[in-house]
């Protein structure tokens, strides 16, 4: 009630995952009354997880990731 927004951020994949399942309690319940945007989720990219190092380090969210998610939020 004091944040009036969401972000969320995990390095899986965004179905089925921590941070769908908290957006969806916010959006169905009493506290989405509360919020002044709608809910984001940062979440790796649907893919199968790549065994190549670099490949790995580019479908797991990034900070330029979470920044931009988060100024989205905030209308920056």
């Amino acid at each position: 009630m004091k944040t009036v927004r969401l972000v969320t951020v995990e390095g899986g994949w965004p179905q089925y995952g921590v941070g769908a399942e908290i957006c969806a309690r916010i959006m169905e319940g009493p506290a989405f009354n509360y919020l002044d945007a709608p809910a984001v989720r940062v979440t790796g990219v649907d893919i199968p997880m790549p065994y190549a190092k670099i490949l790995e380090d580019h479908s797991v969210p990034q900070i330029k990731d979470i920044i931009f998610s988060v100024k989205k939020v905030l209308n920056m």
